[in-house]
């Protein structure tokens, strides 16, 4: 790289390039031995040169850098920076119609997902990427500074899925500080001040900035690129350019200076009159970190506005800077809301517990029972303890809306606790609409919870009428509202859409509804990304089903939440077996199984059991896995979550228990709504049948309901049912369906696809012995599993190689590529 320090010798920045021996007092002679020497000897060729910030090049290193360049001696590639001043050595260097100038742009957020997804070896979380983006507004440079030094300091890590930097952690570099300084130290004395007051309260009014400097300095400052002007109406405003400008300018003011502008620029905003909305929220936040305190009603007011946009950070500041006696019911409540959104669990129990005693009147106690039983209930306490609860409050409460009130937080209580047939039957009356009657905030977690009871009992049409009235009621009246962010409200939508077949959408509306989220850092996001993981997992797409899951794991992590974490890692489990990374399944299912006892969640417990169910098939051990498929189904279905029993059975009959499976997942169709449940129903029913055109049919079923998974094992199975009946024409055709939405499965791997290969078709007992073979289980191991003698195993195994046309227990398992294919050396050829 160039620098400041080498551009005052001539030379500097070039010299350990230049051959020894070379007299340069002669620059044209010096020069063009400069060139002979380069171009003779054993390594004589063209060299490529990179030179970085090449603005920063003395004269002489530019002109004998142009001087090569001209005579085909090196390839230079160089780096400058716009806006930056440039000598006139260095301007002809790069200038001629032998350079060619790439214009470098801010990088866009999918830019920057991909660029740090192939730096890092891996996925990274949205909230890291969200800050990633915003810390450096697209500069590449800037990033890159940023991600070493969250490295460096250990707050950017990986767990083995995903990336994820430590809540409130984004050191930069010395690099970086160095960097950014540089560009401040270009303003001068007067810009210096108006970039202060920038890096702690903007934006600025024009008006304000012009005050403190004259207006010809905030001009300059936009000419020289530090700032930026932003006209909205009538309105003009001031910020910085970049981010980082803020944090370097911080970082660097003394305490005193920082004191004198907060409360400067305070005054100013109060002797206009504080006509703006948002003025007290500013005030009160100038005042508090210039002093440490401020005036208590405007506390108050400050942290009402904070919550109006969700700043759960900004609300916990400003109350418990709050003295003692000026705290109240509502503030009290406005706070424990905030840790329990921000997921600190014992703080928000300790606010709650202090609004709960000092509750003086039926509505007060109402508001605190319905958020401190949320608190609870997700806070690992058992269900029993956030029922108690709200029992507790029943006793005191005397009229009919407050008791019916009470009546609908327990039906949410009972559908987040894992049991929406009970919830539902709580959730029955709740009007359609947002009123009055009812109680806003009431209303809002009742027609929260109330899609989730509808979908998850089958009633997945209803579950997306309700879901849509109630984000849009939410979105009327949350300024009104003490509860989450109006885009919570698409966790159910998502769940409604994906059940009745509709994959694509459900994937749009979660991913908008989850950037909202991470922009307000609400922790309820964690169970959007469980839905999503869900989704992609029925839709077949199990590396982006793991990526969300692995983000759902690793939030779920931070703040403690086991209720999240239990079926999150039996579907992360699920995910990596199925992609053949039994190492990562394994490791996963321990972590699962050192959980605490908590509520199912949303989720039924049996959806848990997926990842060791398909850790089993992996193994090739699939009569295990139905056995834990069915399990988990009866499961399911005893807590009235019959859309994840059908979820399982399906499973069960994709793993050879068709047959078993059928005549429940017809019956399940007739139940629940939505054409999911009728393709799940025909897909066994084919697959029970070994009808090819019923496999095709079904096939047809899966892709139009977004499975594209299921299609693929269709496909595949009526191949294999065409080839055993002498239709090469067919089995060819299907076996074209099943490669082509195969390629959209991410390289999932499940035993109907990889013994569908054989050219003569496996039997249902050939291809689970094979299997079992496959993943390197001795021939007495299998027969101990599957009950039978050893030589009647050999057999099958026998008829097997013969068919795929193997000799060999390695060659089985690269043909089936069956994971974990290490064959031990003691039976490799049996």
């Amino acid at each position: 790289p160039a620098t400041a320090a080498a551009r005052t010798v001539p030379l500097g920045a070039i010299a350990h390039l230049l051959p020894a021996g070379v007299d340069l007092s002669d620059p044209v002679a010096g020069f063009a031995a400069v060139a002979r020497r380069l171009t003779a000897g054993p390594d004589r060729g063209r060299r490529v040169l990179l030179v970085d910030d090449v603005q920063l090049l003395d004269s002489a290193s530019a002109l004998l850098l142009r001087q090569l360049m001209d005579s085909g001696v090196i390839l230079l590639l160089a780096t400058v920076r716009t806006g930056e001043p440039q000598g006139t050595a260095v301007t002809a260097l790069c200038g001629g119609d032998a350079v060619r100038r790439v214009e470098l742009t801010v990088l866009r957020a999918p830019q920057i997902e991909a660029l740090l997804q192939t730096v890092l070896d891996g996925p990274v979380a949205r909230r890291t990427l969200h800050e990633l983006i915003a810390a450096s507004g697209g500069n590449v440079l800037y990033l890159r500074e940023l991600v070493l030094g969250a490295l460096a300091a250990g707050d950017l890590r990986g767990d083995g899925e995903i990336w994820h930097l430590r809540e409130g952690r984004l050191p930069g570099t010395a690099r970086l500080t160095e960097v950014v300084g540089a560009r401040l130290a270009t303003a001068d004395a007067a810009g210096r001040s108006v970039l202060e007051l920038l890096a702690l309260c903007e934006p600025l009014p024009l008006a304000d900035a012009d005050a403190l400097a004259g207006p010809r300095v905030p001009a300059a400052l936009e000419r020289s690129g530090l700032v930026r002007v932003v006209q909205d109406r009538r309105r003009v405003t001031v910020r910085l350019a970049h981010p980082l400008y803020g944090e370097v300018l911080r970082a660097g003011l003394p305490v005193l200076r920082r004191r004198d502008l907060l409360l400067g620029q305070a005054a100013r905003v109060e002797a206009r009159g504080a006509r703006r909305r948002d003025d007290p929220l500013h005030i009160a936040t100038w005042r508090l970190a210039a002093t440490g305190t401020a005036d208590p009603a405007l506390l108050t007011q400050a942290a009402v506005l904070a919550r109006h946009a969700h700043d759960y950070a900004q609300i916990i500041a400003l109350l418990e800077a709050l003295p003692a006696e000026e705290r109240t019911t509502a503030s009290g409540l406005m706070l424990g809301n905030a840790f329990f959104e921000t997921g600190r669990w014992d703080r928000a129990e300790a606010a709650l517990a202090e609004a709960a005693a000092r509750a003086c009147d039926e509505p007060e106690r109402l508001a605190v029972a319905l958020i401190r039983t949320a608190s609870r209930l997700w806070s690992n306490a058992p269900v029993t303890e956030a029922l108690t609860l709200n029992a507790d409050a029943l006793r005191t409460v005397t009229s009919a809306a407050g008791r019916r009130g009470l009546r609908i937080n327990e039906g949410f209580i009972r559908t987040a606790a894992g049991r929406p047939d009970q919830g539902l039957a709580l959730l029955a009356d709740l009007e359609t609409e947002v009123g009055e009657a009812t109680g806003v905030d009431t209303w809002l977690r009742g027609a929260w919870m109330k899609p989730f009871a509808l979908a998850l009992t089958g009633r997945a049409e209803d579950a997306l009428a309700w879901a849509e009235r109630a984000h849009a009621g939410h979105r009327r009246v949350d300024e009104r509202a003490l509860v989450s962010h109006p885009a919570v409200q698409h966790v159910p939508l998502v769940l409604a859409l994906t059940e009745i077949g509709r994959p694509a959408e459900a994937r749009r509306t979660g991913e908008r509804a989850y950037a909202e989220l991470v922009a307000a850092d609400s922790l309820v996001r964690v169970w959007l990304a469980v839905f999503l993981g869900r989704t992609e997992w029925l839709a077949g797409h199990p590396a982006t089903a793991r990526r969300w899951w692995a983000e759902a794991a690793a939030l779920a992590r931070t703040f403690d939440h086991a209720m999240a974490l239990r079926p999150v890692l039996g579907g992360l489990a699920a995910c990596a077996a199925v992609l053949g990374d039994l190492t990562a399944a394994e490791a996963t299912l321990a972590e699962h199984r050192a959980l605490p006892p908590v509520p199912p969640g949303l989720l039924s417990a049996g959806e848990e059991r997926l990842g060791e169910a398909w850790l089993l098939a992996a193994r090739g051990q699939v009569g295990g896995a139905r056995s834990v498929l069915t399990a988990a189904a009866r499961t399911a279905r005893t807590t009235g979550h019959l859309t994840g029993e059908a979820l399982l059975l399906t499973d069960a009959a994709r793993l050879g228990g068709a047959r078993r499976a059928a005549e429940r997942l017809a019956a399940l169709a007739r139940t629940c709504d939505g054409p999911l449940a009728a393709a799940r129903a025909r897909f066994a029913a084919a697959l029970a049948a070994d009808d090819p055109g019923r496999l095709l049919r079904a096939a047809d079923d899966c892709q139009a309901v977004g499975a594209d998974l299921l299609t693929a094992e269709a496909a595949t199975a009526a191949a294999t049912a065409w080839r055993r009946e002498r239709q090469p024409r067919r089995a060819t055709a299907a076996t074209r369906r099943a490669t082509a939405a195969l390629a959209r499965c991410e390289g999932a791997r499940t035993p109907l696809l990889i013994t569908g290969r054989a050219v003569v078709p496996l039997t249902a007992r050939e291809r689970e012995i094979a299997l079992l073979a496959a993943a390197g289980t001795a021939s007495k191991d299998i027969a101990r599993v599957l009950a039978l003698s050893v030589r009647t195993v050999d057999n099958h195994l026998h008829h097997a190689y013969t068919k795929l046309g193997v000799t060999t227990r390695r060659e089985l398992a690269r043909t089936l590529r069956a994971p974990a294919a290490d064959v031990p050396p003691d039976h490799r050829d049996e």
